[in-house]
């Protein structure tokens, strides 16, 4: 195609768009008359496309006769900041799986859960099977340690108060007072030996933004034979911690 030649546009949405945009500068409400105004539409026209915004959930006609946005717009925000979030985290997780092999992963406390965020795995470097709930497990996941590690001694046993500690394998440790001292005697790199599923093997580093608002953790899954080698290439997973740790500086929490 030639570069000069102007891309086919759909104005049916380009008028869509614009009066979305009309009814978003109106934090309390506008009547249809000012939106076709400030969308320099005909009034039928915004009538139209007003009843299909709102049949869709992206516009709400209120009982005063003015227009806001609808929740589906919400659902939209929220979901975009998710992806802006991955943005940040996915080149780091791609770079530390094809630098050492591994499946790569990436947690976050969020509202009072561990959270799985994301995972950069591939045909080389298979994902661990998720076969039990990771908000329900993550005693037995070096991620999940990765941000148990930050929390203080109270909100540890605040969390532990709320999450079983479930026997997953014969070698998951089920007893609270052992994990805690794990966590204390990690010297920064968490392991999970075969506690989660048996035949692999997890380690991981904890990922904390500037202000320490931000608590996560990052790792990686392999063999059990291997996590030697891995411990020996912490340094290498530390650096793509410190890279997490610089986009969460810039993307924040509220991403989720």
């Amino acid at each position: 195609m030639s570069e000069t030649r102007k891309p086919t546009l759909i104005a049916s949405v380009q008028r869509a768009l614009h009066l979305m945009e009309a009814v978003a500068s109106h934090p309390s409400g506008a009547p249809a008359k000012l939106l076709a105004r400030e969308a320099r539409l005909p009034l039928a026209t915004t009538y139209h496309l007003l009843r299909t915004l709102a049949h869709e959930g992206y516009a709400t006609r209120l009982s005063d006769g003015v227009w806001v946005l609808g929740d589906r717009v919400e659902a939209l925000h929220g979901q975009s900041r998710t992806q802006q979030l991955l943005a940040r985290v996915r080149p780091a997780l791609l770079s530390l799986r094809d630098e050492l092999g591994v499946a790569a992963y990436f947690s976050m406390h969020v509202d009072g859960e561990i959270r799985l965020i994301d995972v950069a795995d591939g045909p080389r470097a298979p994902r661990v099977d998720l076969w039990v709930r990771f908000e329900d497990a993550a005693h037995a996941t070096a991620l999940g340690k990765g941000v148990l590690s930050q929390f203080d001694d109270a909100r540890r046993r605040d969390y532990l108060s709320r999450h079983p500690l479930v026997d997953l394998t014969p070698h998951t440790i089920t007893e609270p007072g052992r994990l805690l001292r794990s966590l204390d005697s990690s010297c920064g790199l968490l392991f999970d030996r075969e506690e989660y599923a048996l035949g692999t093997g997890c380690a991981a580093v904890p990922v904390t933004d500037a202000t320490g608002a931000v608590m996560g953790a990052l790792a990686i899954s392999c063999r059990p034979g291997r996590l030697p080698r891995i411990e020996q290439s912490a340094h290498r997973m530390r650096a793509s911690a410190e890279r997490l740790q610089r986009a969460l500086t810039f993307t924040g929490q509220d991403a989720l």
